[in-house]
């Protein structure tokens, strides 16, 4: 029988207009709460709003007709007065962060939780001796591969170094969890996280393994991949078109016991909120599965900055919780991710030596001389901002050494925007930012903790819920079937969605533009995005005819499937964009008027003889 104190904990009031922001609790710890009817009311009105206040009856035709930056401003904080709440967010921006001013550069592919800020960086740039390098690449503090028992380490590992103490204390409590109940690794990154539990977990015993990823998950793939070899056999969530919602009559299944049988039925892999799409998915469903004999590992990094306050993990504990980390948002996507591990659940964990593990190692060892060491980390790395990134949002287009899964531009089949490509992760060495010093100050951090969560929720959900209402009014003119420039996957106008959206853009005949172009487009004009590939998509009969328009598919040599010879569904690739709690109006209003310009058939065209106009390298598209 389920708890009714986890009776839809997925229900925050962050509008301002509840005094009681968790709806999931028992009114009889609320006395001052409101009834639900209220928290209803409070998201139609929320849609509402949206949908009224910015040219509820325009249609945007041109892309030299769009209403000024100002005029859209002001109608966006008459829509929505509360985000002038959080103009903290804007000051912060301006004196941490006044990289992304100067360089007018808008990142839209961050996933994770900065440690960070610039100005730190830039005050230790300054304050650094002559002996070493001079540059925004310099690192503070290494991190070291190395390859151990997980179970061994989680057992026998101690605390680490005074550095990683002091580091592993600032994370478990900005992310509010228990030491007393949780031990706790670094890694190189999500993908390395799972690939530890994928070879450490009894799969021989418990055999299956439940993923619920709408996305193809670089990190969840690696998992599977893993763990089949160990015998285990995969299940996945489907997702009912069009708005992407959890099949949830096919989850339940799949989750719930057939028989009372106290037998652990295996690990279900959850994450609350969908990178690429934004959709939202309760906490019940661990409940559930906890109900029914199986652990449960949360993939907690997709999630807002402060979003681990809601959960709190005082409702439900998972067995593994996996985030990540990055340095400098905008400036540097590497970093690091975290494996948490309940601690009753170490004993069941089989032993299996695998690299993963980090070690993050003080300055003073980065400059040894060959004869002291190897050698390896006296190199310091010197990694573009392209290849650096390969946890952004969900395949990203380059790879990002041994980086975590929190930041990656979903451009290659790789994996979530902050994954690491095979080739880096084997590297001995990554480098990030920190004081020099034991006593590691995470202005990023400390800025995300001042800010709380109701503030850099609410603002999001306004940036993200007009750039959706404003993109869903570009459509080209003159066509008798009015075709939308745009198509949003997923939910859309939504109070409770995530800051992430899934899109493509369409030409005048209504055919796609490949993502990627997109994505190449948008980089020229100083906006990141990032790409991925949306799959596990159930149809109904209703839309068996939309199925075959939308899905992709790709030839599989040696393998033949129904209804196309030799061809394997593919999913739907997708542009992504992800806003961070930095991200202001003006960010969404130059991606708006970026992707308007598509309204001019002849944009791509005439980008690509500008660029050979300026003697530039020609980009094939």
């Amino acid at each position: 029988m389920q708890s009714p104190c986890l009776k839809e904990a997925t229900q925050v009031c962050l509008h301002g207009c509840c005094p009681r922001p968790f709806l999931g609790l028992p009114e009889a710890q609320n006395p001052i709460s409101k009834p639900r009817s209220t928290a209803s009311a409070c998201r139609r009105n929320f849609a509402a709003t949206t949908a009224s206040s910015f040219f509820p009856d325009a249609q945007f035709t041109d892309h030299e007709s769009l209403p000024s930056l100002k005029e859209s401003f002001a109608h966006f904080t008459k829509a929505y007065p509360q985000y002038t709440d959080s103009t903290q967010v804007d000051h912060i921006r301006a004196q941490e962060y006044q990289h992304l001013s100067l360089s007018k550069h808008i990142c839209l592919d961050y996933i994770g939780v900065g440690l960070f800020s610039n100005s730190q960086l830039q005050t230790q740039n300054a304050n650094s001796s002559s002996h070493p390098p001079q540059h925004s690449e310099f690192p503070f503090f290494s991190i070291h591969h190395k390859s151990v028992n997980l179970k061994s380490q989680l057992l026998h590992g101690g605390q680490g170094s005074e550095l990683e103490s002091a580091i592993k204390k600032r994370i478990t409590d900005f992310l509010n969890i228990s030491e007393s109940d949780y031990c706790m690794v670094f890694t190189a990154n999500k993908s390395s996280a799972f690939k530890l539990v994928a070879e450490s977990y009894p799969f021989q015993s418990s055999r299956k393994l439940l993923t619920v990823y709408d996305y193809k998950s670089e990190a969840a793939e690696t998992m599977v991949q893993a763990s089949g070899k160990r015998g285990a056999r995969t299940l996945f969530a489907e997702f009912k078109w069009p708005r992407l919602r959890i099949h949830s009559a096919k989850l339940r299944k799949m989750v719930l016991r057939k028989r009372k049988k106290k037998k652990t039925r295996g690990l279900f892999v959850f994450p609350l909120q969908s990178r690429m799409t934004g959709a939202s998915y309760s906490y019940q469903w661990m409940s559930i599965a906890q109900e029914n004999g199986w652990h449960v590992l949360l993939d907690a990094c997709a999630l807002g900055p402060k979003d681990m306050d809601s959960f709190g993990l005082s409702l439900i504990h998972p067995d593994f919780l996996v985030c990540s980390f990055y340095k400098v948002f905008g400036e540097n996507p590497t970093g690091f991710g975290c494996l948490f591990v309940k601690k009753s659940i170490v004993p069941i964990l089989e032993s299996s030596t695998c690299a993963g593990i980090v070690n993050l190692v003080p300055p003073k060892k980065l400059f040894r001389f060959p004869d002291d060491s190897s050698g390896t980390d006296t190199d310091l790395e010197q990694t573009s901002r392209q290849g650096a990134r390969e946890d952004k949002l969900a395949t990203p287009s380059s790879s990002l050494g041994p980086t975590p899964e929190m930041h990656r531009r979903e451009g290659s089949p790789k994996e979530e925007g902050p994954e690491t490509s095979a080739d880096l992760v084997k590297e001995k060495s990554t480098r990030i930012y920190g004081n020099g010093s034991l006593g590691i100050e995470c202005r990023g951090l400390d800025q995300v903790d001042s800010l709380g969560l109701i503030l850099i929720s609410s603002r999001a959900r306004c940036l993200m819920n007009w750039l959706i209402n404003a993109l869903m009014k570009l459509q080209y003119p003159n066509t008798e079937t009015k075709i939308p420039l745009v198509r949003i996957y997923g939910p859309k106008i939504k109070f409770d969605r995530g800051p992430a959206l899934a899109f493509n853009v369409y030409d005048w005949k209504g055919e796609k533009v490949e993502p990627a172009l997109v994505q190449k487009l948008a980089d020229r004009n100083n906006i990141t995005l990032s790409n991925g590939c949306l799959h596990q998509i159930w149809f109904s009969d209703k839309y068996a005819e939309e199925r075959e328009q939308v899905i992709e598919t790709r030839r599989d040599e040696g393998k033949e499937t129904r209804g196309s010879k030799n061809k394997a569904p593919q999913g739907i690739r997708v542009v992504t964009a992800a806003l961070g709690f930095l991200a202001n109006f003006e960010d969404t209003y130059r991606l708006w008027t970026f992707v308007a310009r598509f309204l001019d058939a002849d944009f791509v065209e005439k980008e690509r003889w500008r660029y050979t106009a300026l003697n530039q390298k020609t980009v094939e598209v």
